[in-house]
């Protein structure tokens, strides 16, 4: 049994809480989110977030531990940011970017152009002899996962060659071809 919801939040230096009846905002040098709550009770007492749950029900036990995670990935995001690195494995496989706009090709009749959101920054890396990565930063980490699942989706890696576009340093189980 999980007791995330258990520990406390420290609040560092530089970071503001602010709570209401049902929506706790985060404010810090990178940016400001807020997430709303339901059935879980939150409190802030010296400098630390509290979370308490009403009974031993199962929804408010994953409930519990599911605003404690969200609210100290909202700190660790308004305080360090996070960061996204995808690797584009193939021949021809490219990226470039003219400010939110990324441009891929992975092996299609056309290039794909997806517009980013202004919260996420993007970067693309191409360097001779290695492969295009393509780099997220963003404060708000569900967003930067989703846009990284996104990118991800229109060429996954398959298990064959290992050719798409994958997470840096994951790992892709491979699979002997024909045998002849």
């Amino acid at each position: 049994m999980s007791r995330i919801g258990y520990s406390p939040i420290s609040i560092p230096d530089g970071v503001t809480v602010d709570l209401t009846v049902d929506t706790i905002t985060v404010k810090g040098k990178l940016g400001e989110l807020k997430q709303t709550f339901q059935e879980i009770t939150v409190k802030i007492e010296d400098n630390e977030i509290f979370f308490e749950r009403p009974s031993d029900k199962k929804t408010h036990k994953a409930k519990h531990g599911l605003y404690r995670s969200l609210v100290f990935n909202m700190i660790e995001g308004v305080t360090k940011g996070f960061t996204k690195e995808l690797e584009l494995v193939g021949v021809g496989y490219r990226a470039t970017n003219q400010g939110q706009k990324l441009d891929i090709a992975v092996g299609f009749s056309h290039n794909i152009v997806l517009n980013l959101a202004s919260e996420v920054q993007l970067e693309t890396i191409s360097e001779k002899g290695k492969n295009p990565i393509i780099k997220l930063t963003s404060f708000d980490k569900q967003l930067v996962s989703q846009v990284a699942a996104k990118i991800r989706s229109f060429r996954r890696p398959e298990p064959y060659k290992g050719k798409g576009i994958k997470y840096v340093g994951e790992y892709i189980r491979r699979k002997a071809g024909k045998s002849a």
